[in-house]
């Protein structure tokens, strides 16, 4: 497995609005605080080092590939 570290940081927003909404991704998010009618606000944030395999494993996870971080699927560097 690679010596690399990774990190994995987990943020919670609160977004306060006049209506019961759900939003599809991240941009929705920012546009509704920053251009729309929401208030919003970060409150907490998490961060946890991981492994390679550890981070193979919450890239697919995300519908990503360890490849993106030059990993394989066991979490070791892709030479």
């Amino acid at each position: 497995m690679t010596k690399r570290k990774f990190y994995k940081t987990i943020f919670r927003i609160e977004v306060l609005c006049e209506d019961e909404r759900g939003f599809d991704d991240l941009d929705e998010i920012c546009y509704a605080v920053t251009e729309g009618d929401c208030s919003g606000m970060l409150t907490t944030e998490t961060k946890e080092v991981l492994n390679g395999k550890e981070m193979a494993k919450e890239l697919k996870k995300q519908g990503s590939d360890p490849s993106f971080f030059m990993l394989t699927n066991k979490g070791e560097d892709i030479k």
